[in-house]
């Protein structure tokens, strides 16, 4: 038997997957500690009924693409609307450097993926998924490249593939990274552990009203009310983004530069951004455009995961958990041998090699949890905190989008 749901009925099974997640993350602190989005830990066990179901009365169920397709746009416009290129001159040339080393290692973690991929014999698209699409890309790119994936290059079940992935980076990611910091700090001897009392101690450090740090090391800034007039004004931004993204991709179609329709998406949000910062001086209102982008992407979520056929991973799990350990190795040894010695060899370089493997294998607030638990025992790093969220919230993003595109059409 087979079950159709409507838009509307998919958006109310989206928020009750939204509402189950939020109770499990509550309860059960596994998901707390290891970051586990909300959408996924009640989207993966849903994803388990419907897998009994379909195993035990032959169920199948369809939802509205549609749906999960415009949310999908609405936070890739998100992270594009994010990308002030004033950010970019706030963090630096530190900030280039370690955009210099995450974009190098996007091609080291494709080339395992592919290579191991072929080695074992898939398809090497496979690998990709189990590469910087998942990986670096975390949930939301995940389910946007698995449907161009299946769709266009007809790879069944790239979506399933893609959730299971990026559910194992953030764990993976999680648990990499403070052990691996505290080696090093340890290791070189580059700071020492603090008592509990001079943590409780430590003063709030100053930082800009502005700066990304704001969000992580002073938490209790009074935030701006989103208002009527804010939340009109970031529709028309969204919808903006979208006008372009669907003009794009209909221009582009069949030609050299055809890319797919959530990457214009990203880059209208990134044109539209900076246009109006540096041409008509116009404040964008940043924290509405990531209550939408982060509501946005946790409905998108909810119903990917209420699609998923995890049956179709059946054939796949053992090739598809040795990809992924050699992907963990190789995230490991990159950030102790390249990323460390990179960024200066010094107690910052390490925080940033903490924050590495936590958005390598899985997403920012993995990132940022494995910097806090290092900077809790050993001191603060301010330009760890600066950098690697303005990295892994946008910047990271536009550039794995174009890594990708080029190794699919280097493997096709």
């Amino acid at each position: 038997m087979h079950v159709n749901f409507s838009a509307y009925y998919t958006l109310i099974l989206a928020v009750l997957v939204l509402l189950l997640g939020k109770l499990l993350v509550s309860r059960i602190r596994f998901l707390r500690d290891f970051n586990i989005p909300e959408p996924v830990a009640g989207g993966l066990v849903v994803a388990a009924v419907i897998y009994v179901l379909h195993l035990t009365l032959g169920w199948t169920f369809g939802f509205e693409s549609s749906l999960q397709t415009a949310f999908m746009l609405v936070f890739f416009s998100s992270i594009g609307l994010s990308a002030n290129f004033a950010k970019l001159r706030e963090g630096g040339s530190g900030l280039v450097l370690f955009l210099g080393v995450i974009a190098a290692f996007i091609l080291v973690q494709n080339a395992v993926g592919v290579g191991l991929a072929s080695a074992l014999g898939l398809d090497p698209l496979i690998g990709l998924v189990a590469g910087s699409i998942t990986l670096i890309g975390g949930h939301g790119t995940a389910g946007a490249w698995g449907s161009v994936l299946q769709n266009q290059y007809g790879l069944n079940g790239a979506t399933t593939l893609g959730m299971a992935c990026a559910t194992f980076g953030l764990v993976i990611g999680g648990i990499l990274g403070g052990p691996l910091a505290k080696r090093l700090v340890t290791q070189h001897k580059l700071a020492k552990s603090r008592s509990d009392a001079e943590q409780l101690s430590e003063e709030t450090p100053a930082v800009s009203e502005h700066s990304l740090v704001a969000n992580f090391e002073s938490p209790n800034k009074t935030p701006r009310l989103i208002t009527a007039d804010a939340a009109i004004e970031t529709l028309a931004l969204f919808a903006g983004c979208l006008a372009f993204a669907e003009f794009m991709t209909g221009v582009t179609k069949g030609t050299a530069i055809q890319l797919p329709t959530f990457v214009w998406a990203l880059g209208g949000g990134v044109i539209i951004r900076n246009s109006l910062d540096y041409i008509f001086g116009f404040k964008v209102f940043d924290r509405a455009i990531d209550v939408f982008g982060n509501a946005a992407l946790s409905i998108y979520l909810a119903i990917a995961l209420l699609s998923l056929k995890l049956w179709e991973l059946t054939d796949l799990a053992a090739p598809l958990m040795v990809i992924l350990a050699a992907q963990t190795v190789v995230m490991a040894l990159y950030a102790t041998f390249v990323t460390f010695r990179i960024m200066g060899k010094n107690y910052d370089a390490a925080v940033l090699a903490a924050g590495h493997c936590g958005f390598g294998m899985g997403a920012t607030p993995t990132a940022v949890a494995n910097m806090q638990a290092i900077t809790n025992q050993y001191g603060p790093s301010h330009k760890a905190f600066l950098i690697v969220p303005l990295v892994g919230a946008f910047f990271i993003d536009i550039i794995n989008a174009f890594l990708i595109q080029a190794f699919i059409k280097f493997i096709h």
